[in-house]
């Protein structure tokens, strides 16, 4: 399988005609003032994650070819492998550190997020992520780290609160929540949604990060009798838990909700049957409005034939926000790009964007979208309809961030 991921990757890298590469082959670049500028992109390569860390590798190398050149410098990307865990991302982002890197944009995971922010703020690096936890721009955060991704918070408000306005008569929701930082977060959010609109949470199930097989936790959902299944987990755990639930006649006894969908890719594997009348929360869709990304689409289709899903594009989009501040600044030095990121507002990928300077949390748009019949496809892409949009942020003060 392994094997195959790897083929797979370096196919489509050659049709993009870009190449994610180990760290280590840009150590005496890195290192010089006229060598390539390196962006580590610490990614989970392998592991239950590799997925996503295979597209958001392409989204990155896609960004720097696109730039060609920064500060006179040619730009490449050096893929960091996290495996998904927080303690060998620490351990190799401090090896990229040592071999000169200080521009970072990675960290699916929350977990490995925000170890790896923590590190680069040691040394004077930055470091993007698109992980979502509300730590990571709240209680935990610090110069070194921003996030281009709407948090737990924001994700729940602009999935629960929309259905709970459409689906009135739906009072009994039933959760399912991987247990580390990212789950509790979302859980937490949709508990106090569910308290102030007085919805019955009428139960919830834990499980790991290795987990596979979901049939016990359906079970336990199934004999609460709820009105709505919410899925709180993400990547190949949820399209393992969403396929399970259907097979187990779910979509006919409830309405589903997954509540952070990973994009066109999770379509693609689950197909449109399955996906029909179930409920997405996304942080990017392919047919989104704006200039920017308008252009991405037309690029990577006409290149690879393919359509940027969100690990790729989210990925590209904080690659690109790097390599446009190292440009602002006239220099690649984390100081530097800190101060040229805080406050940057421009043309993004779901529009007008803000990276708010007091807690380094950029404040977008998050999507809900709704699964349609494959009678009513458009295209091969086009799964979903957007039904709901908008912004939902924490206060810096409220999120608790207190930046040193």
């Amino acid at each position: 399988m392994r094997e195959r991921r790897q083929f797979l990757k370096a196919s489509l890298a050659g049709a993009l005609g870009v190449s994610g590469l180990p760290l280590s082959g840009f150590l005496r670049g890195a290192l010089a003032d006229d060598g390539p500028l390196v962006i580590g992109a610490p990614l989970p390569i392998s592991g239950p994650f590799a997925a996503n860390g295979k597209y958001a590798s392409m989204g990155a190398a896609f960004a720097a070819r696109e730039a060609g050149k920064v500060l006179g410098r040619p730009v490449t990307v050096a893929d960091i492998d996290t495996e998904g865990k927080p303690a060998p991302a620490v351990r190799k982002m401090q090896e990229a550190m040592a071999q000169g890197t200080r521009l970072f944009a990675g960290g699916i995971l929350s977990s490995e997020a925000l170890v790896m922010g923590k590190e680069a703020a040691k040394s004077d690096g930055v470091f993007i992520t698109t992980a979502g936890a509300d730590e990571i721009t709240g209680s935990d955060c610090n110069r070194g780290t921003f996030r281009w991704t709407v948090p737990t918070f924001g994700a729940i408000a602009q999935t629960v609160r929309p259905l709970i306005a459409q689906m009135p008569q739906a009072k009994r929701w039933y959760t399912i929540t991987p247990q580390y930082v990212f789950g509790e977060g979302l859980l937490g959010a949709a508990k106090a949604v569910f308290q102030e609109k007085g919805i019955e949470h009428v139960g919830n199930s834990y499980h790991s990060l290795a987990e596979k097989e979901f049939s016990g936790y359906l079970t336990n959902a199934i004999a609460a009798k709820p009105d709505v299944l919410l899925l709180l987990n993400f990547g190949s755990q949820s399209s393992d838990a969403l396929r399970q639930a259907v097979s187990f006649g779910l979509k006919k006894r409830m309405t589903i909700v997954l509540a952070w969908a990973s994009g066109l890719e999770q379509f693609e594997a689950l197909g449109a049957d399955l996906c029909e009348g179930v409920y997405f929360g996304a942080q990017y869709w392919h047919v989104i409005d704006s200039p920017l990304n308008k252009a991405l689409v037309a690029k990577v289709r006409e290149t690879a034939k393919m359509t940027p899903n969100y690990s790729f594009a989210g990925s590209y989009q904080i690659t690109k926000l790097l390599l446009d501040a190292a440009t602002k600044a006239g220099g690649a030095e984390g100081p530097a790009v800190i101060k040229a990121l805080e406050g940057m507002r421009y043309s993004g990928l779901t529009g007008e964007e803000e990276i708010r300077a007091a807690d380094h949390q950029t404040i977008k748009d998050y999507y809900l979208l709704k699964g349609k019949a494959k009678s009513a496809m458009a295209d091969k892409d086009d799964f979903a309809d957007i039904v709901h949009s908008g912004k939902s942020f924490l206060s810096p003060e409220a999120a608790g961030c207190k930046m040193a």
